[in-house]
C-alpha cells in the first residue's frame, strides 16, 4: 500500500509542475503577441509617414519635370531666389516686423 501513495504524490507533483509550465506558456505566448502587435502598429505608423514624404516628392518632382520640359529655367531660378535665398529684385523694398523678437 505505501507504494500507491508514493506514486500519488509524485504524480501529483507532476501534475502540478505540468500546470504550472502550461501557464507559464501561455502567458509567454501572450506576451509574444502583444509585442508583435504593438511593434507592428508601430511600423504601420511610420509606414504611413515614409508614404507621406514619398508623396511630397513625387509632386516636388512633378513640379521640377515640368519645369525642366518647359526649358524655361528664368521662372524656376526666380521662385528659388525668392523663396528659398530671400532675394529681392534691385527695385523692390521690404520691410521686416521686427518687434516680434
Amino acid at each position: 500500500m505505501p507504494k500507491k501513495s508514493k506514486q500519488e504524490k509524485k504524480g501529483l507533483f507532476n501534475k502540478v509542475l505540468t500546470r504550472v509550465l502550461a501557464v507559464a506558456i501561455v502567458a509567454g505566448c501572450v506576451m509574444i503577441i502583444y509585442t508583435t502587435e504593438r511593434d507592428c502598429a508601430g511600423k504601420e505608423r511610420e509606414l504611413d509617414s515614409i508614404q507621406a514624404k514619398i508623396d511630397a516628392y513625387e509632386v516636388e518632382n512633378a513640379d521640377l519635370q515640368q519645369i525642366v520640359e518647359s526649358d524655361d529655367m528664368s521662372v524656376y531660378i526666380e521662385r528659388i531666389a525668392l523663396e528659398e535665398r530671400d532675394y529681392a529684385y534691385p527695385d523692390e523694398r521690404r520691410f521686416y516686423d521686427t518687434s516680434r523678437d
